[in-house]
């Protein structure tokens, strides 16, 4: 069986509609743009369609935290990076971290995690992941990001100090 990506991406063009009056992607839409991203990941790569897969197991992942560093500004017009990937999961929970980058994928421009628990609809408790989906969990999971709940910024730090190391070897400018 082929390896699952487990950090797949996607390139989004950032709209007009989107942007604040300074012409950078409004705070908020942040969290669509990363939100609709992972979306179309777990479809295109996982073959996961989110609503029916609720519907089947009569549960979901509602968002329980976000954790959010805004870097630099997502400009109206420019192309983005979103990178999605799985750095922690047990048997209730899991957390999703997102990176928003420049189009050549070597400026982080903001990073998200968003810590999730896997409840029973319609009464909203919380409940344990199928077998299955622990299996695919693990296959997902990202082993080389030690997640701590405490250490967003120390993760935040080690991304960019990865992608400044990725542009000197590409010689590109600081």
């Amino acid at each position: 069986m082929p390896r699952l990506i487990q950090t797949p991406e996607t390139t989004y063009r950032v709209h007009f509609q989107d942007c604040d009056m300074m012409g950078h992607l409004n705070n908020a839409r942040y969290f669509d743009y990363f939100l609709n991203a992972r979306e179309d990941h777990t479809s295109e790569h996982y073959a996961l369609n989110m609503g029916h897969l609720a519907q089947e197991q009569k549960a979901a992942w509602v968002i329980t935290k976000h954790h959010i560093s805004y870097l630099k500004p997502a400009r109206q017009g420019a192309k983005v990076r979103i990178l999605s990937q799985l750095i922690h999961f047990d048997n209730s929970n899991l957390v999703l971290e997102m990176q928003m980058r420049s189009e050549d994928g070597l400026r982080l421009l903001a990073l998200l995690w968003s810590e999730m628990a896997y409840v029973t609809m319609p009464a909203g408790t919380r409940t344990d992941h199928a077998n299955a989906m622990m299996n695919l969990l693990e296959d997902l999971d990202v082993e080389d990001v030690s997640y701590d709940p405490d250490g967003f910024d120390e993760r935040v730090k080690e991304v960019r100090q990865q992608l400044k190391k990725q542009r000197r070897g590409a010689g590109a400018d600081e």
